[in-house]
């Protein structure tokens, strides 16, 4: 990864696999470029998230979000619409808007999250574990479902983020 986290004018190229790693969620976070790098403007993190994965119905007070998913299934409500996704599906979500999602089918998701601003990227760096390899956290490893749950308590209303609804059944 190339740029300065004191320059927020410079280029910023990342190559594949060099992107910092967080296991959160369950999942692999590896950011692309963040706030440090874009004077707080722009976080961007490829995601990959096994079957299964869902977070309950949130908002974000900060940040519009969007993603492009590359690969994988997911079931995603935004406001009063629901979704069904498959590869290639781009979606924008507002700042405030009450959204969840859960992983589908057989194999994990990969989207390219992006958040305006970009400090989103740092609540998943405080709620879960740097990423011991660019990959999927095997059994074991990162934090229990019960520690990352607190951790999120915790740490979320610092970040705007806040829970109005329960997961999107299986």
């Amino acid at each position: 990864m190339t740029g300065t986290d004191t320059q927020h004018d410079q280029v910023v190229a990342c190559e594949p696999g060099a992107g910092r790693g967080t296991w959160a969620m369950g999942s692999l976070f590896e950011h692309l470029v963040g706030p440090d790098q874009t004077g707080g403007s722009l976080g961007v993190a490829l995601v990959t998230q096994p079957p299964g994965i869902a977070t309950p119905l949130h908002r974000h007070h900060h940040e519009a979000e969007a993603f492009y998913l590359l690969d994988g299934e997911l079931t995603y409500v935004a406001g009063e619409e629901t979704y069904e996704l498959t590869a290639g599906w781009f979606m924008y979500l507002p700042k405030g808007l009450p959204h969840a999602f859960r992983i589908r089918g057989d194999r994990p998701a990969r989207f390219v999250a992006l958040t305006v601003p970009g400090g989103l990227l740092r609540l998943y760096d405080e709620v879960g574990l740097p990423a011991a390899a660019m990959r999927l956290p095997a059994e074991g490893e990162g934090r229990t479902m019960a520690e990352e749950i607190g951790r999120w308590n915790d740490v979320g209303p610092r970040y705007g983020l806040e829970v109005v609804g329960p997961p999107i059944p299986e």
